[in-house]
């Protein structure tokens, strides 16, 4: 396919035409293009135009200078919905070009110049070509903040453990976040504030734009947990190209080595192999990044010296639209150090060497093909247009399309030289000229009078409009109170499922206290003794039952899981005096050791019946009694059998030292 071809492909996309009426107040003609239709949308005030906008979510709002919203700039940017840019055709502020110029070079035809549709239908066409330049007036960084979601009201130990079960909450979102961006490798940074063994307050600084983080993570509000997501305003507006090879033919193409951390290293190369700039500062923000980048000029590629990239130099190719370069393997020292030697150039840290090597790296890796390119150009007599060449071959151009376009956009200039070189008889042209100048005296009258007739029409419209918008006050009132309905609905079922959540907590609870007052009944009459459960034998899990209920003398411990423990707790509980410990398994040596030392009986399971509801547990005083005895019995008589092996092993040796004497007598004896 041709390039010709190539260029006039439909885009299937909406894009709105904006054009100015008037200042006070603010009114704007509305133009959409969508599939290669126009349709003249009508005239807004901002505000409508905003609700318009947030309705049909076009791709492309269009206007000839952004200037016409002014104060209001960063207001209708902020309202614009995710996915919809706004777009300055005529370029950015100090390059900028007619609009009428740009519809004849792009052959749009124009009718009335002072109708503001027209100069919209203009907007959305151009726009529609991928003319123009998106304004940016958010960095591409977005703020998530995650804390606590309701306060916890005063005082009391119940309000106390709420109170750590949010923190709790809230550390394990944050973690959540953590975890979602690290598998989506997008590069972040995190500051926690930590509270009561959890996290108050995460606050995440996400290098990424809000569309990227869509479906990844959500806003949330309303419960134990908020999450708020806000994208990071840029200080000054910033306007980048729509299409690449805009921005190919307007600013030099350079290849871009970037070193990113606390100390950001960057490093420009033409297309030529020329060192252009080599920089480095501590703590860049991404938007002075970007802009020092396009001041230097337009970014073919971007190159890393570390393989994989880091998440930054891939962000900053896709800001730029432009190719990543990653070596096969991370560049070693010595060969970036031998790459500065073959540049001759020093550079005054680390990081400009890395950058440096990173951007010359790029450019050897495609000398060959630029070598290829500038010899078929000097054959066609077009060496002075190899850069430009250069940079279509590697945004994805190939060289018979490249080289095409550029002849293209040399044949205006080559046909109006043609025109002006043959002697043409100017008089016809004269007249037609006077003839033009009376039409014209005609037109201003007529123009005249149709605009006090406007100006009627005008005073007209505005009193419609302040009765549409007393109109849209009332609907809005109306859809105000149906949300607030719809909320309360909302609430109710939300409440009745609690409640539903409640009572048959209450059921259980009932079951249980039952079963509880039975055993206190029994523990009242000396039946059963009550029993202290841990779930973990951990440091955290005793003084959290130290703190709750206490551990104390004759105290009986019910252990679920005692996996883990070393020597010091046993010899904690050893010194806590307790009469038993009870465990579902085998407890770790050391424990076992450590409380058998002090007398103290390990129960399993097994061994005795115990009886649970949740934290509270029961065991019959008389098997307990009995245990007890078996196992300080079975212990006595293992430390018996002990000090017997014991005593036997001290005689065995003695003997055996005996016979040795006696053999030694007996040598010396003969």
């Amino acid at each position: 396919m041709s390039h010709r071809k190539r260029s006039m492909r439909v885009m299937r996309i909406l894009v709105l035409g904006l054009d100015i009426i008037s200042e006070d107040p603010k009114r704007f003609a509305v133009v959409s293009w969508f599939n290669g239709k126009l349709e003249k949308k009508g005239e807004f005030t901002l505000y409508r135009l905003i609700r318009f906008i947030r309705a049909k979510r076009p791709d492309i709002v269009a206007m000839d200078s952004v200037t016409e919203l002014g104060n209001d700039l960063r207001k209708f940017l902020r309202a614009l919905p995710e996915g919809t840019k706004l777009v300055q055709v005529t370029g950015r502020p100090g390059e900028q070009r007619s609009l009428w110029s740009l519809a004849r070079e792009h052959g749009i035809r124009i009718g009335d110049k002072f109708d503001p549709y027209e100069e919209a239908k203009v907007c959305a066409l151009l726009a529609a070509k991928g003319v123009g330049y998106e304004v940016l007036a958010f960095e591409d960084e977005v703020i998530i903040t995650v804390t606590r979601g309701r306060s916890q009201g005063k005082g009391g130990w119940s309000q106390d453990r709420y109170r750590r079960r949010v923190y709790s909450l809230v550390q394990a979102k944050v973690r959540e976040i953590e975890e979602t961006l690290r598998r989506a490798d997008i590069p972040f940074d995190l500051e926690t504030e930590e509270r009561d063994r959890g996290v108050a307050r995460g606050e995440f600084k996400v290098y990424a734009s809000r569309e990227e983080l869509a479906g990844l993570v959500r806003p949330m509000r309303g419960g134990d947990v908020e999450v708020r997501i806000r994208p990071v305003e840029r200080k000054v507006l910033e306007f980048v190209p729509l299409r690449v090879e805009r921005a190919i033919e307007e600013r030099r193409s350079i290849i871009i080595g970037l070193d990113p951390g606390i100390t950001v290293g960057i490093a420009a190369v033409d297309l030529d192999g020329n060192v252009v700039a080599v920089y480095s500062e501590k703590n860049m923000a991404l938007s002075e990044i970007v802009r020092f980048i396009s001041e230097l000029g337009h970014p073919i590629i971007i190159a890393t010296d570390v393989n994989p990239p880091p998440g930054l130099v891939e962000k900053m190719a896709r800001s730029f639209k432009a190719q990543l370069f990653v070596p096969r393997e991370s560049l070693k020292v010595e060969e970036k150090n031998e790459l500065l030697r073959s540049l001759g150039i020093t550079v005054e840290d680390d990081h400009q060497r890395d950058a440096l090597a990173a951007a010359y790296k790029a450019y050897l890796r495609y000398k060959p093909k630029f070598e290829h390119i500038e010899a078929r150009l000097k054959e066609l007599g077009l060496w002075k247009k190899r850069n430009e060449i250069k940079a279509l071959v590697l945004s994805g151009y190939n060289l018979g399309e490249a080289i095409m376009k550029v002849k293209m956009a040399e044949r205006p200039k080559e046909d109006v030289k043609e025109k002006h070189e043959p002697e043409v008889d100017v008089t016809p042209y004269l007249e037609r000229i006077r003839e033009l100048e009376r039409t014209i005296e005609i037109l201003e009258r007529e123009n005249a009078e149709l605009r006090s007739l406007v100006e009627k029409q005008r005073k007209r419209i505005e009193r419609l409009e302040e009765m549409l918008r007393e109109f849209d006050e009332k609907v809005r009132a109306k859809i105000i109170r149906e949300k607030e309905i719809q909320a309360r609905d909302r609430r109710i079922a939300q409440l009745e499922e609690k409640l539903r959540e409640a009572r048959e907590m209450v059921e259980k609870l009932s079951r249980d206290l039952a079963l509880t007052k039975r055993m206190r009944l029994m523990e009242l009459r000396g039946k059963v003794i009550p029993v202290k459960v841990i779930e973990n034998l951990t440091w955290k899990e005793i003084e959290e039952l130290e703190g709750n209920v206490g551990i104390k003398k004759g105290d009986v411990l019910y252990v679920l899981n005692p996996a883990g423990a070393g020597r010091s707790i046993g010899e904690h509980l050893a010194a806590k005096r307790i009469k038993a410990l009870i465990t579902v398994k085998e407890l770790p040596v050391p424990v076992y050791e450590a409380l058998r030392e002090r007398k103290i009986p390990v129960l399993l399971e097994g061994e005795i019946e115990v009886k649970r509801v949740d934290e509270f547990a029961v065991v019959e005083r008389n098997a307990l009694e009995e245990a007890v005895r078996r196992k300080l019995e079975e212990w006595a008589e293992e430390e018996k059998e002990r000090e017997l092996e014991s005593v036997l092993r001290v005689i065995e040796e003695y003997k055996v030292e005996r016979i040795k004497e006696l053999i030694r007598r007996v040598e010396e004896g003969r």
